[in-house]
This record gives structure tokens, sequence and C-alpha cells, in this order.
């Protein structure tokens, strides 16, 4: 009913011809409220499937074609959320009961699985997407996003009747907060939805395959397929999700929430909880656990001869973080040395520690948060298949969250290859 709503009330909006529209919409007089601030307009922006947006698409996959610097292996599949997020930016987040007004509002493309792709095809990939959408006027805009920014749907499945998955978000200009509150879609994407076939040409010269762990049925049938083919797996874990137990023993790489380690493997520390989650994940190569603006925290298994020097991965987590330097402008890493790292009561990991800092935004350039964990795992996904090293990895990582911080939305501000403040990492 929310989705019928809402594609009403989009509905009832005046056609436009620009791929990205923006409406003026004037508040109440001063006289209609009790406050005695003046209002700035709201401006409105939303997508649609003009002339211009399929003109911008075919200028944006002329774009992507004529790099020639890409990685050689750059196809990359992910299966999971695609969906429309819908932002509204407000002074302060609303106390219960409250009526307060927005100064800002984007109707755009997101969903973890939609966000990433996006990103690593703006930074010259070539991404194909396994998800679900309704043929409602939501589905379309989900649809003609994706293509506009040159990921190949044609792995997208459309159900002729249904909503597309949609999400309200709040985000607080005081706190520098976002607050989701999300809509499934319905109805879900199941393996039948996903013939042989098309599993197959997804999957075809494929470098590696992204989950979000929505879908689980349908990824684990994509997942084996990968396994089947020696294609590498790397796993979102924002939280703990229904099937994500059975996705994990398949992930060859994991980038996960703050949350996600303490709550799945019930360890005291984070990096305690990532020894616990190599030693309960053997096929793991590393995980990645993201902190915010505190960085990130990564711990990469060494599969030599084991190291004879051992360390407390808790005392030489902080002794890196100290090293780091906290007055950096960009964001930096600092790794160690190969060891057997051990964890309290747990086990012991042969491997490495890395430590990456976040760019410290200035607050008058800090916009939104939300996605920066997607434009996150975009930059690792095309690390990963243009061989960077761990250390550029999670700077560059880093560099490319911060950019997506400094716009509204999941998708505006993730940034081009051709960015000048990513340029040096695609040399």
């Amino acid at each position: 009913k929310h989705s019928t709503l809402f594609r009403d009330s989009l509905t009832s909006l005046p056609s436009t011809s620009d791929m990205s529209s923006s409406l003026l919409l004037l508040p109440p007089s001063s006289s209609s409220s009790s406050s005695s601030q003046p209002h700035s307009p709201l401006t409105l922006t939303f997508y649609n499937s003009s002339r211009k947006m399929r003109a911008c698409r075919n200028s944006r996959f002329t774009m992507c074609s004529s790099h020639n610097s890409h990685p050689p292996n750059d196809v990359v599949v992910g299966c999971g959320a695609a969906a429309v997020d819908i932002l509204a930016t407000v002074a302060a987040y609303p106390k219960p009961d409250d009526k307060i007004r927005s100064f800002n509002l984007k109707v755009q493309g997101g969903g973890n699985v939609g966000n990433a792709l996006t990103c690593v095809a703006r930074l010259g990939l070539k991404p194909r997407v396994i998800s679900k959408v309704a043929d409602d006027s939501q589905g379309k805009s989900v649809l003609d996003e994706l293509q506009a920014d040159c990921v190949d749907t044609s792995f997208m499945v459309v159900a002729k009747e249904g909503t597309t998955p949609f999400t309200y978000i709040i985000v607080d200009n005081e706190m520098k907060t976002r607050t989701c509150i999300h809509t499934p879609g319905y109805p879900r994407l199941v393996p039948q939805d996903l013939s042989e076939s098309s599993l197959l040409s997804a999957l075809d010269g494929a470098r590696i395959v992204y989950f979000d762990g929505r879908f689980y049925e349908t990824a684990l049938v994509v997942a084996r397929e990968a396994v089947r083919k020696n294609i590498p797996i790397l796993v979102d874990a924002e939280g703990p999700r229904e099937g994500l137990d059975d996705l994990l023993k398949f992930a060859n790489y994991l980038v996960c929430s703050a949350k996600f380690p303490l709550a799945w493997t019930e360890a005291s520390t984070i990096p305690q909880a990532l020894v616990s989650i190599l030693l309960r994940l053997p096929n793991i190569r590393f995980v990645i656990v993201t902190l915010g603006k505190d960085g990130c925290i990564m711990l990469e298994r060494n599969l030599d001869a084991s190291s004879t020097d051992e360390a407390d991965i808790d005392r030489l987590v902080e002794s890196l973080k100290t090293t780091s330097s906290e007055s950096a402008s960009h964001p930096t890493c600092i790794s160690s040395s190969v060891k057997t790292l051990k964890a309290e009561g747990i086990g012991t990991v042969n491997g490495r520690i890395y430590v990456g800092t976040a760019e410290s935004i200035p607050p008058s350039e800090l916009i939104d948060t939300t996605g920066a964990g997607d434009a996150f795992i975009g930059a690792v996904i095309y690390a990963i298949c243009a061989n960077f090293s761990p250390e550029t990895m999670l700077s560059f990582a880093a560099n490319v969250a911060a950019a997506k911080c400094r716009d509204l939305g999941a998708r505006s501000g993730l940034p081009y290859r051709a960015d000048p403040r990513i340029a040096s990492f695609m040399q």
C-alpha cells in the first residue's frame, strides 16, 4: 500500500525531460507555522526513464568502454538488493510525535548490491546484477538508473505484480546520522527465477561474485556454481541474516559492519572476533571490519609456513592504532609483519593485521553517510580485480567512501575513475 501511495504521488508530479529533475517546492507561509524562522525552499530530486537518461546511458557506456587501463579481468557479478531510496534531510532527528520539515528530498536508487555495482561501474569495471524488482514505476527507475551507470541488468528479474523494495532514509544534519526504514519488495527473488542458462551466462568470464546476504536461497545457488567455476566470492555481512551462515562457507573475502563480528562470534573484542571468523571459515583469505570514522581493521590469512613470532591480537591492534598517524589528512594504512596471532580463549591464526584510517571530513563537507559501506565494498572489489596491495586497497576504499559522503544519497557522490581524488590509484 505504501508503495502504491508513493507511486501515485510521483505519477501526479509534472513530467520532465531531464534525467535528474528538480522541483522547487515552496513551504507554507510563516503564518501557518509556530516557528519564526524563515524556511528555505525544498528541492525534490527524482529520476525517470526519459530520452535524456537513455542518451546519458549511451554516452556513459562509450565513456566506460574508452578506457584501456582496466584490470584484464573486469567482469563483476553481484547478487542481492536493488531498490529505491527516499532520502529526507532534516535539521535534527525528530522526537516522538514531533512534526518537522525536511529541507532536501531525493529519490534515488539504493540497495547494497545496486550501490556497490554502481561504484565499480564508475571505476571502470563491467558489473552484472542479479536481483528482482516489480513492474512498477519504482522498478523501472531502478533499471534505468543502473543502466545509465553501465550496470548490466540483463539478469534482473521483473515481476509482473508486486512492489519494488524501497527505503525511507532520514538524514540528520545535526548529528550526521542516517536512519533507514526499509520496506522489502514482493515477491522475493527465488532460485526458480534464474534459469540455468541465465546463471551460466551471468557468471561467464566473471572475475569475482559479490553477495550482500539477501535472497539467500538464490545466493546459494549462484555461490555453488561460482565455486564450481573457481570464481572467488566476496560476502558483505551487515548483520546476522537467515541463510548467511551457509553462504559464508563459500566466501573467500568478507567485509562486515562493526556490529557483525561480535554478534556472530560472541567474542569479547573485534580483533578476537576476526581470529574466530578465520578459524570458523577456512576458505576466507581476508576479513575486513569497517568502523566508520574510525577506519577499518583487516586480518589477512597467511598460507605459508607458520610464523614463530606470536602476538596477542588485541595488543597488536592497539599498537598499530597508536603508530598510525592521526593527523594525516588522507587515509593511510599500517600493517604488522606475519605473526601467529593469538586470541585469548579462542585460538591462533597465522596472518597479518592491517589498520586503515578514514578521511577526516570537515563538518561543512560531510553531507550523508548513506551507502558509505557499499562504496567501500565497491572499491575493495575493484582493488581485488586490479591486484592492489592490501595497504593500497584499504587507502583507496577509504578515499572512495569519503567521496561518497560529500553528497546526499548512496550514489550521487560515487567518484568516476578520472576523479582527481582517486586518479593516483588508477595509474
